[in-house]
């Protein structure tokens, strides 16, 4: 049965957590931090997973598979990466009913395994670039744990590359950003910045961390997605080395990139509502669910019939789903489809099939219930799925833009961080103290340093310095 949800208004936490389970995305494990993803919301990531494997392999990408043990000498190799994930690392000491010589790291993320069998597929400059993307799931032991959003073990992938020079690293890791980027706004629909993170919010052995930042309901800032150029870091680590055009032996450049299950987590705080999911139709499990309307049983094969006819008639990749379940209400039914946030919800009854007609409901509430001839069902179809896309994209937009301040002073960073949620853009002079010190005192941190904004201007934590356009947030 679907309980009635927390208003967002009134906990914006306990709603979340509320759509998650109520329709059916992800459950608790019996291991603390950990969750199981049901296959409403394991079809939701097949979606995304198949959107980016196409994008990814069109980038010249090849998927490939890496131990999820790793020996705890190649976590050690990267003095920073080391750092970094320490307090995050589980490890195996105990196998096979004895200790073992080596404990093993349960996988965090795999720069060091990959690294390693790249020291031995890497020996010429006809080895590079070396694009490897992995589909796979990483633990890190979180202390606290939200579904979806931060967990102990979550699915995720990996892009790992090596190249020749510093500027192809970097056209790398910048091209992988603007896939997220593009995953996010138009798939989706999702409004978010792009930017570079500070030395303070870097990934660990990174030389260069570029994120993609959105807002979502509560005007908190989530990241999306990450991109790092890792330089020559883990390389000389790992002893890497190519010999050139010239027979000189050199260390590639390197990049790493991923997104994780947290991008459902964004879907659903980008978009819900006190009704539950709102799903883009470019991702949404079902497109279109149809329910036969049945007053009586002497209507059920006629109703049942025409219902047939009008699923054959959607386009073949239109997800279509006919909810005949005969011991719930057409109300009961109504009301688990806008909770579980399909886009279009369409009714055929007795007197619809009289008309040659249906009724179509749009879940975003955009228009009211109109009568649709059934000859123009498809088309009519096709264009409400495309308009429901722009329009939470819009939406999500304006929300962002309506949402950020803009400040002139250290001052009233601090003081609009504190008194009003929503992202603040300021100049900052890059400084890692004064950002602690912002953290500290407002608990927002510096997201990142706008890529699309060159401008440089006096900053607000060192007027006699330029600074570059910078957002902060409380964020996730």
């Amino acid at each position: 049965m679907v309980e009635k949800l927390t208003p967002m208004s009134e906990d914006f936490n306990e709603w979340y957590t509320d759509i998650i389970q109520q329709a059916q995305l992800a459950d608790y494990s019996p291991v603390k931090g950990s969750m199981v993803i049901r296959p409403y919301g394991y079809s939701i990531w097949e979606s995304v997973q198949a959107y980016l494997d196409k994008r990814f392999k069109e980038t010249g990408h090849q998927n490939a598979y890496f131990p999820l043990f790793i020996p705890n000498s190649f976590i050690q190799k990267e003095a920073e990466h080391v750092e970094g994930f320490s307090p995050e690392l589980a490890t195996v000491t105990h196998a096979g009913g004895k200790e073992l010589e080596e404990p093993l790291v349960v996988r965090p993320t795999s720069e060091t395994i990959i690294n390693h069998m790249f020291s031995k597929w890497i020996s010429s400059h006809r080895d590079l670039p070396m694009l490897i993307n992995q589909w796979a799931n990483v633990v890190r032991w979180e202390m606290r744990t939200r579904l979806f959003l931060r967990t102990s073990e979550f699915l995720w992938q990996e892009g790992h590359t090596a190249h020749a020079t510093e500027e192809e690293a970097t056209e790398e890791a910048l091209k992988m950003l603007d896939v997220y980027s593009d995953f996010a706004e138009n798939i989706a629909a999702v409004s978010v910045v792009k930017g570079t993170k500070s030395a303070n919010e870097r990934f660990a052995g990174a030389t260069r961390t570029y994120s993609i930042e959105a807002m979502m309901k509560d005007m908190k800032a989530l990241q999306a997605g990450t991109s790092h150029e890792l330089g020559q870091n883990f390389s000389k680590a790992f002893e890497i080395q190519f010999s050139d055009e010239n027979n000189e032996l050199q260390h590639p450049y390197q990049t790493s990139w991923g997104v994780s299950t947290r991008l459902i987590g964004m879907i659903i705080m980008a978009h819900g509502d006190d009704k539950g999911l709102n799903l883009p139709p470019k991702l949404a499990p079902i497109q279109v669910v149809v329910v036969p309307i049945i007053p009586k049983e002497e209507f059920k094969s006629m109703v049942l019939e025409s219902v047939d006819n009008v699923k054959k008639s959607f386009d073949e990749d239109t997800r279509v789903y006919v909810d005949d379940r005969d011991n719930l209400s057409p109300g009961f039914k109504f009301n688990e489809w806008e909770l579980k946030g399909v886009p279009l919800r369409i009714e055929i009854g007795p007197r619809d099939i009289e008309n040659n007609s249906v009724v179509v409901s749009r879940r975003d509430g955009e228009k009211e219930k109109i009568s649709v001839s059934i000859n123009e069902l498809n088309d009519y179809v096709q264009k409400e799925l495309e308009d429901i896309q722009n329009k939470l994209l819009e939406s999500s937009q304006k929300f962002r833009e309506s949402n950020t301040v803009h400040v002139d002073s250290y001052d009233d960073l601090i003081s609009t961080l504190n008194e009003k949620p929503g992202f603040v853009s300021c100049y900052w002079h890059e400084n890692s103290e004064q950002e602690d010190e912002v953290k500290n005192l407002t608990k927002g941190t510096l997201r990142c340093y706008v890529i699309d904004n060159d401008k440089l201007e006096n900053s607000v934590n060192e007027p006699s310095q330029k600074g570059k356009l910078a957002i902060f947030s409380k964020a996730y």
